[in-house]
């Protein structure tokens, strides 16, 4: 018969006192085999900041993940992990528990936003390692590696079985399509989700923001610039649609944004284009604002191509417009007083981190949006220019987000002797 020490407690029970949870969190850390695997975070740091460059130095932009995931696939074998690459892309590790209740789901994405040809070899400025996803999500990633090497040399083990995950989708538009997967493919045995996504250790992500995408087409009948003056344009059709939806009114709360993100159209300096096309990101706190936020864009839009066309006075249907989903992110909210949050809040207590509650989009949205205890957490280290060539990520300090994520794990699986 198997000694049970720490069994899951925190997410098979309503509610947990912060002292009980706190002394459950400290046996597990005096445990000799969790103490040999946080030691060996501490020491190992180097490796695993080695290992991060590697990642990052692998082109991943959207819809071409492969590459980075066969690395990543080769490093969670060498943990001991059994791995496999799902039908989409997704690097799936599983750590069977001892008794086979439930999972542990831990995911990085392997995407990043930067399309193919950007230069992604890593640059040194001191402490400061610089490259196009060095921290979303190359930082996850590596937190992900170190972790799951931490519990393969401490020969922890759990309750409960730890998945570890390379997902794919993550950005852009691909519409979370890997977390999708995982989540339907796991279902009902998920116990909880954490989503490892960027730098930093001061945040715990509890609200999931939900987004919609789309793109915005007008299309005419185009033509030479000269000969063809008076024509309606399709990229001055949108820009009188991005001015009138850019008058909306949005508001602090619930917290909400939008942006135009790219635009495209035209063949040369001279020529009328026959399309135009912009892409658009509308996110909310709340469903309902996001609605609103929607139909203003959709209302704008027509009103620009309306416009033009009222401009040179041509025919009603001189320009076509066509508005096209790219992705629906849905909304999802942990309470503050969850199990899972408590265990976290366990763990920054006995690390003697401070962290906050925060809403974002991420690969968590998914499972709180189906009910499903999740939180995304970041990797430790510092990061900044998320989403732009000028990104960069300071490892020092990232053992303790490397400690806290290991010792979360190790906590919501259940700790077996």
């Amino acid at each position: 018969m198997k000694l049970l020490l720490i069994c899951g407690i925190f997410v098979g029970m309503a509610t947990v006192s912060s002292s009980t949870a706190q002394d459950s969190i400290s046996k597990i850390a005096d445990d000799a085999r969790c103490a040999a695997g946080l030691k060996w975070l501490e020491k190992n740091s180097s490796w695993i900041t080695d290992q991060h460059v590697r990642l990052t130095e692998i082109p991943a932009p959207e819809f071409a993940e492969a590459a980075r995931g066969e690395a990543l696939k080769e490093l969670l074998a060498a943990s001991g992990f059994t791995v496999r690459t799902d039908k989409i892309g997704n690097v799936i590790g599983e750590r069977p528990g001892l008794e086979s209740k439930g999972i542990i789901l831990v995911a990085a994405h392997l995407d990043t936003v930067f399309p193919a040809g950007t230069d992604v070899r890593v640059k040194r400025d001191g402490k400061r390692l610089m490259a196009p996803g060095i921290s979303d999500n190359g930082a996850g990633l590596a937190a992900l590696v170190g972790v799951a090497r931490a519990l393969s040399e401490s020969r922890v083990h759990t309750t409960k079985t730890i998945v570890v995950a390379g997902d794919v989708g993550e950005e852009g538009e691909g519409n979370l399509r890997g977390i999708r997967a995982l989540v339907n493919n796991y279902g009902a045995r998920l116990s909880a989700v954490i989503a490892v996504d960027g730098p930093s250790s001061t945040h715990i992500t509890t609200q999931g923001i939900a987004s919609r995408r789309f793109e915005v087409i007008v299309s005419g009948p185009g033509g030479h610039s000269w000969s063809d003056f008076g024509e309606p344009n399709p990229i001055t059709a949108i820009a009188r649609g991005i001015v009138k939806f850019s008058a909306t009114r949005v508001p602090e709360s619930p917290r909400s944004s939008y942006n135009f993100g790219v635009i495209e159209g035209g063949t040369s300096i001279n020529s009328i284009p026959a399309r135009a096309a912009v892409k658009v990101d509308l996110r909310s706190e709340d469903e309902n604002e996001l609605g609103r936020l929607e139909s203003a864009l959709r209302d704008a839009m027509e009103g620009g191509a309306k416009d033009e066309i009222s401009a040179w006075r041509a025919s009603d249907d001189s320009l076509k417009l066509e508005i096209r989903s790219l992705g629906v992110r849905p909304a999802g909210k942990l309470s503050s007083d969850s199990p899972l949050v408590a265990t976290v809040r366990s763990v920054d207590t006995y690390l003697g981190n401070q962290s906050q509650l925060e809403s974002s989009s991420t690969d968590a949205n998914v499972p709180l949006s189906l009910g499903i205890p999740a939180i995304a957490i970041g990797s430790g280290g510092r990061g900044a220019g998320t989403h732009t060539i000028e990104e960069w990520f300071d490892p020092s300090g990232r053992e303790l987000g490397l400690k806290r994520l290991y010792l979360t794990i190790v906590a919501l699986a259940g700790l077996e002797s």
